[in-house]
Parts: structure tokens; C-alpha cells; sequence
């Protein structure tokens, strides 16, 4: 099978929910990011959701397993946070992983990987590839297995599956990526185009949090820019993207890469969405609709579902 490279069946935007966004970018935007990376962290951090009161929140090696009450057998997921692989916990993404984890009908491994500027590259990645041989150890059948992630997390995602291939492990049943960051080099052309239109993420953050994730290493490199890859064999892919990111062609040129490689993979561009617009699902009704999207997915390629 070949990837979409359109969207199908997305939702369009009502009144309603330009009236909920323009309400929500009001409140996100009132305050400039700060420079500061700690102020910036726990800046980011208040613009998570809390966890859901029927969601289990357990502790074990390298993060937290999230298990809702309409957990479904052995299928597991395995999640990856945004915040420029520098910013971004439990307390920024707690919450809307869980509703996730509650659409997807799974336990949802959130794996607490170490962030730069303390842990640069590769360390991320050693962490998110060191949570996938610890479900397998535990015996979790690969096909039960689903990997996801937003931003960061969305490329650490698509390059945890290089690495896991790489290596010879056997890979998850499918992933998702939301927003994903595949291009650290900042060459598409929506970083121009659209720089105007996205209201959360500009290229002086971008700069700011590569510099401090590489620390040296070439931005090419495909472990830490999974468009530099090959991507063939991977599993299916589904990534969501906003038409108003600068990131746009990071998710449009990785899921161009698929095509080539005759890799499966849906793209869906949804109409006046932000980046991330996910962690927002308490204020806006797309973040609740694309959250369902993506665990209806997910569930339809692993485990029973399949």
C-alpha cells in the first residue's frame, strides 16, 4: 500500500470552533515564551490538562503507564511527548495521553525520556528505544504494540521505529505522529510560508531548542531528522498536522518519503488547526475530534482490532 497525501473525511472548521480557537490563542499567547529554560518548562507545563480522575497512573522504569477503564487485554501504546525534545512531562501531556490511551482502548506507556540541554542527542532516543525493549521483555506481542507522538515526540516516534528496525527488532503494529518534527534542518517551505499564520511556534524557538538537542551533531542526521531516512518497512503511519504550522512540510514531506517507498501511511491536514491543538481537547472540539480520530486508528491496526 502507498500513503495518502490527503486528508479524508477531516473535519471542517464551524463557527463554533474558529470561535473556541481564537478564545484559546487569546489565553496561549498572552505571554511571550520565556528565554529562560526552566521559566519556559514550567510555562509549558501549565498548559497541560490534568489526568482524568479514572485514568491509573502507575510508576515503572523510564516513565508512567497510563491505563484507563476500557483497557482492552494486552494492547499497549507507547508515547512520546512534544516540547522540542527540551521542554514537555507528565504534567504538560498527562492528560491528554490518557484520553488517548481512553480513545485507543489501551494502556499507554509514557516513557519519561531525558531532555536537552542536560541530555542532548542521542539520549532521547536511547530512552524511547530502551521503553520499546521493555514492553517486549514483559512479553507484550509486537502486534499489541502502537507507537505515538506530537512534535518532538512525533519525530522521536518515527525515528524509534528506525532504530527498532535498524536493530532488528520486530516493529509495533502501527504509529501515530501529531505535528511532527522530522526536519531539524528548518528547510521546508511552510517555515516561510506560514510563518505569518502559526501563532505558537516560530523559528527562533526552533533554532534555540535544535541547538541545545544536537549539541554538534549535523542536523541531517537521520536518527534525529527521520526525513534524512530511508523509511521503508515501517509500519503504518496516520500523522495529523494543522494547516497553519510552520511544521506543515515536515509532516508533508515525511509522509511524501513513504510514498516512495511504498510504505503506508495517511496524512490529514486539518483546517485552521495549530500545532498541537491535541492538548488543548477541554477548550476546543477539534482537539476532542482528532483524538478520537487517531485512537480509532490505532485500535483498528493492533491487537483485536485487527
Amino acid at each position: 500500500m502507498t500513503a495518502e497525501r490527503t486528508a479524508t473525511g477531516v473535519p471542517a472548521m464551524s463557527e463554533r470552533d474558529t470561535s473556541e480557537l481564537e478564545a484559546l490563542l487569546a489565553v496561549l499567547t498572552e505571554r511571550d515564551w520565556p528565554e529562560d529554560i526552566d521559566e519556559a518548562r514550567v510555562h509549558y507545563d501549565t498548559w497541560g490538562t490534568p489526568i482524568a480522575a479514572d485514568v491509573e497512573v502507575t510508576v515503572r522504569a523510564g516513565g508512567y503507564v497510563l491505563t484507563p477503564p476500557n483497557a482492552e487485554g494486552t494492547r499497549t501504546g507507547l508515547y512520546l511527548h512534544g516540547g522540542g525534545y527540551v521542554y514537555g512531562s507528565l504534567r504538560s501531556h498527562g492528560g491528554m495521553v490518557a484520553e488517548l490511551a481512553r480513545a485507543t482502548r489501551c494502556r499507554m506507556f509514557f516513557v519519561d525520556y531525558r531532555r536537552a540541554p542536560e541530555h542532548p542527542y542521542p539520549a532521547a532516543l536511547d530512552d524511547a528505544v530502551a521503553a520499546y525493549r521493555e514492553l517486549l521483555a514483559d512479553g507484550v506481542a509486537p502486534s499489541d504494540v502502537v507507537f505515538a507522538g506530537d512534535s518532538a515526540g512525533g519525530g522521536l516516534t518515527l525515528a524509534t521505529l528506525l532504530k527498532a528496525r535498524d536493530l532488528g527488532l520486530p516493529l509495533p503494529a502501527a504509529a501515530a505522529c501529531v505535528s511532527p518534527w522530522t526536519d531539524l534542518t528548518a528547510s521546508g517551505e511552510t517555515y516561510r510560508t506560514l510563518a505569518a499564520e502559526d501563532p505558537l511556534v516560530s523559528a527562533d524557538v526552533v533554532a534555540l531548542v535544535t541547538g541545545s538537542y544536537l549539541a554538534g551533531a549535523a542536523p541531517t542526521t537521520p536518527y534525529a531528522s527521520p526525513l534524512y531516512a530511508d523509511p521503508s518497512g515501517l509500519p503504518p503511519i496516520l500523522v495529523q498536522v494543522g494547516s497553519r504550522e510552520i511544521l506543515l512540510s515536515d509532516a508533508e514531506r515525511f509522509v511524501a518519503a513513504l510514498e516512495r517507498t511504498g510504505s503506508t501511511g495517511v496524512l490529514e491536514v486539518w483546517p485552521g488547526m495549530v500545532h498541537v491543538w491535541h492538548l488543548h481537547y477541554t477548550r476546543l472540539a477539534k482537539a476532542r475530534e482528532a483524538i478520537d480520530r487517531l485512537g480509532d486508528w490505532l485500535r483498528s491496526r493492533s491487537g483485536a482490532g485487527r
